[in-house]
């Protein structure tokens, strides 16, 4: 093998190997979401698509503050409105059943979560 072709191959390792780790690294943090459940929830879908919001109703709370929150829930339920009004008309309702979402934060208040910063999948 000629050298050229040696000190190519083992550049591209060496940046395989440093990309590989720094992604390890990086996903790391994002990984160690708090899983929590919710036996029922409510996401709207809008015109451009689900809501960034949800409502959770009987959950459990997180232990730990982390930077992403996985919530596992049993029944989700989706009304699709036809405006982008939450007053508005609804066109149909969708029921989900054990869905996974990954959200950024939430707000309790009298039984209820309000989970935010939910992105669609």
């Amino acid at each position: 093998m000629h050298l050229t072709l040696k000190r190519l191959l083992g550049a591209t390792a060496a940046v395989a190997t440093g990309a590989t780790a720094l992604l390890g690294t990086g996903a790391g943090p994002a990984g160690a979401a708090d899983r929590v459940h919710c036996d029922r929830a409510e996401r709207p879908i809008w015109s451009e698509g689900p809501s960034r919001n949800m409502t959770g109703h009987r959950c459990s709370l997180p232990t730990d503050e982390h930077r992403w929150y996985t919530v596992e829930i049993d029944t989700l339920v989706q009304p699709h409105h036809k405006t982008d009004y939450l007053n508005g008309e609804v066109d149909r309702t969708e029921t989900l059943h054990h869905r996974t979402v990954r959200c950024l934060g939430y707000t309790s208040e009298n039984g209820t979560v309000n989970w935010f910063g939910c992105p669609p999948r």
